[in-house]
C-alpha cells in the first residue's frame, strides 16, 4: 500500500484526485483514530508483523500514552499515524475523514495539523544553521506573513519557557539536550498543530530535563487544547503525563484504560511487569 495505491480516489481522467483535508461536522470529541491498523515487513523472505490490528482513539485535549518495550511496535504505529509509513491494512481517521490514502495537498494540510517531535533532538538539526534559521524555516512552512514571523517565533518559544534573546543566535551544539528538545517542540508549534506526536521525546534526556519536557507537554495540552500522543518505553513517564494509557506488546495492544485503571487495576501480565519496574508506582498499587 502506498500513496499511489489504486485504492486512492481518482478523477474522471483516470489520475489520482487531489484531495483536501475537510472537517467533519459529526466527529464528536474524537480528533484522531485508527481502526485495525496493521504493518507487515518482509525480512529475508519471512513476514514480520510490527503492528497487529491496533485500534485507538485520541479525544480532543487529551494525552494518550502508548507504552511498550523496544520492538513492541509503538514507533511504527506513530509513523503510520503521521503518514510517514504506509499501513499494510487498516484505516486512519482525522476529524471524521479517512486520511489513510491522502496525498498531495491534502497530505500536506494533514501534516500542518499533525506534527511530531522525535527521540534525538540533535539529529533533527542542521548543525550549520542557528536556531533562528531553523525556526524561520518553520515560519515559512506555516505560511505566516513575514512581518508576523518574529512575533510567532517569540510566542512559540514562550510556550516552552525560552526567549528569542537567549536562543535564536545559538547553534545546536550550544544548547543542552533539554533546550534542543524544547526548540523542536517550539518548531512544531509554529504549524499551529491540533495533534502532537512525541515519539520517545524524553528518552535521551537526564531526569531533570525529562521532567521539564514532560511539564511543557502537559502545559501545551491545558493552554492550547492540544491532543498529544506520547510514545514511551517508560510507564512511569506515561502515568505522570497521560490521561489514558495503551500498552503494546509484540505489535498488539494488550491493555488500555485511564491512567488510574492501568496503575491500580492492571489486567495484563505484561503491564504488571512494566509496573513492577517502577518502585514508586508499585508502592501505590493495590495488593
Amino acid at each position: 500500500m502506498s500513496e499511489n495505491s489504486t485504492d486512492a480516489p481518482r478523477d474522471p481522467s483516470g489520475g489520482p484526485r487531489e484531495e483536501t483535508l475537510t472537517r467533519s461536522r459529526g466527529g464528536g470529541d474524537i480528533l484522531l483514530s485508527c481502526q485495525n491498523l496493521t504493518k507487515e515487513f518482509s525480512v529475508a523472505g519471512s513476514k514480520i508483523t510490527a503492528v497487529d490490528d491496533v485500534s485507538l482513539e485520541f479525544p480532543e485535549t487529551s494525552v494518550l500514552a502508548v507504552v511498550g518495550e523496544s520492538g513492541s511496535g509503538k514507533s511504527t504505529l506513530a509513523r503510520m499515524l503521521l503518514r510517514l509509513m504506509p499501513a499494510t491494512s487498516g484505516t486512519i481517521t482525522y476529524r471524521g475523514q479517512d486520511v489513510t490514502h491522502l496525498h498531495g495537498r491534502g497530505l500536506r494540510e494533514y501534516w500542518t495539523e499533525v506534527q511530531a517531535v522525535f527521540q534525538d533532538p540533535f539529529a533533527s538539526y542542521n548543525q550549520f544553521f542557528t536556531v533562528g534559521s531553523l525556526l524561520r524555516r518553520g515560519h515559512s512552512l506555516a505560511k505566516v506573513p513575514a512581518d508576523e514571523a518574529d512575533a510567532l517565533i517569540a510566542e512559540c518559544l514562550g510556550y516552552v519557557d525560552m526567549t528569542p534573546k537567549e536562543t535564536l543566535h545559538k547553534f545546536p551544539h550550544q544548547l543542552s539536550g533539554g533546550q534542543r528538545q524544547r526548540v523542536m517542540v517550539a518548531r512544531a508549534l509554529m504549524m499551529r498543530p491540533k495533534v502532537l506526536l512525541a515519539d520517545e521525546a524524553t528518552s535521551m534526556l537526564d531526569a531533570t530535563l525529562r521532567v521539564n519536557v514532560l511539564n511543557v507537554l502537559h502545559d501545551l495540552k491545558n493552554e492550547l487544547g492540544m491532543t498529544i500522543l506520547f510514545i514511551t518505553h517508560d510507564i512511569g513517564q506515561a502515568c505522570y503525563l497521560a490521561d489514558r494509557v495503551a500498552v503494546m506488546e509484540q505489535g498488539r495492544v494488550v491493555e488500555r484504560g485511564t491512567t488510574e485503571e492501568v496503575i491500580f487495576s492492571p489486567q495484563a501480565d505484561y503491564t504488571k511487569r512494566l509496573l513492577s519496574d517502577v518502585p514508586d508506582l508499585r508502592g501505590s498499587l493495590k495488593s
